[in-house]
């Protein structure tokens, strides 16, 4: 009797150690897009806390931040990336777009993991329009290598800004050696022009039977935020969330759970 016990036991321990080493090897990346409306909140009150708790609840790996500001009179001379990285414990990197109110904007990213390489690429637009820009990171999960890169495409009705940075991005981050993520606000709908020809080469992570509306926070009626993924073989969405919070943003966060797959 006591050696039956001993080898179930021994049996469940085993079955224990297999279970955790099975999700130790899973390589799960959370990744948060978030349009951050420059700190403002939507009651104009300027408070980075609710901004940092809508993110740490999210408990995510990587964060694609947009309009984000760097030392403004607007932001009050916050640099808004180091600000939220310090509220959430997570590595900052700012990428500036353009020169605005006396200091710097454009993109941001927090990060769970340290950067092995960083770049911000200025992306095509029409003088005397709002420049855009793609931030990149390179980073490691495990063992592995992977890409980040999180931009916000230009807001106008007119389109041809867009699709001109759509193409760049596909040209530029699409031809890289390591499997790639990209999240940002690309003021597009899906099924417009510019989702199209994204999608030519990523693959996005929304369910396109049944769409979650990420904008305007207060009742979304339209999706334009995103989190794709390149290649197609290497990574499987396990869950997507959209949430809302209509006082941090006037976007909701879009929160997307991936699992990087052996090649």
């Amino acid at each position: 009797m006591r050696l039956r016990l001993l080898t179930l036991l021994l049996a469940l321990l085993v079955c224990d150690v297999v279970r955790a080493q099975d999700k130790a090897q899973k390589r799960i990346v959370k990744v948060l897009s978030f349009n951050i409306f420059h700190g403002a909140t939507t009651k104009g009150d300027f408070n980075l806390d609710v901004i940092a708790k809508v993110i740490k609840d999210a408990e995510p790996d990587l964060v694609a931040l947009q309009e984000v500001d760097y030392r403004t009179n607007r932001a009050k001379k916050y640099d808004l990336a180091a600000e939220l990285g310090m509220r959430t414990k997570l590595i900052p990197l700012f990428g500036k777009a353009m020169d605005f109110s006396g200091g710097e904007y454009g993109e941001g990213i927090l990060s769970k993991y340290t950067f092995l390489r960083t770049r911000n690429v200025a992306l095509p637009y029409t003088p005397g329009k709002e420049p855009r820009t793609a931030l990149e990171v390179v980073t490691t999960i495990g063992s592995d290598t992977i890409a980040f890169i999180g931009t916000h495409l230009d807001h106008l009705e007119d389109e041809k800004d867009r699709l001109a940075q759509a193409r760049k991005i596909n040209e530029i981050f699409a031809s890289g050696k390591y499997p790639a993520i990209l999240a940002g606000d690309l003021n597009a709908i899906p099924g417009s022009a510019t989702i199209k020809t994204l999608e030519k080469v990523w693959t996005a992570s929304y369910d396109k039977e049944n769409i979650e509306y990420t904008c305007p926070s207060d009742n979304p009626t339209q999706k334009i935020d995103y989190v794709m993924y390149y290649p197609k073989n290497r990574w499987r969405v396990l869950k997507t969330k959209v949430i809302q919070n209509s006082v941090a943003s006037d976007h909701c966060a879009y929160l997307v759970t991936l699992e990087l797959l052996d090649k």
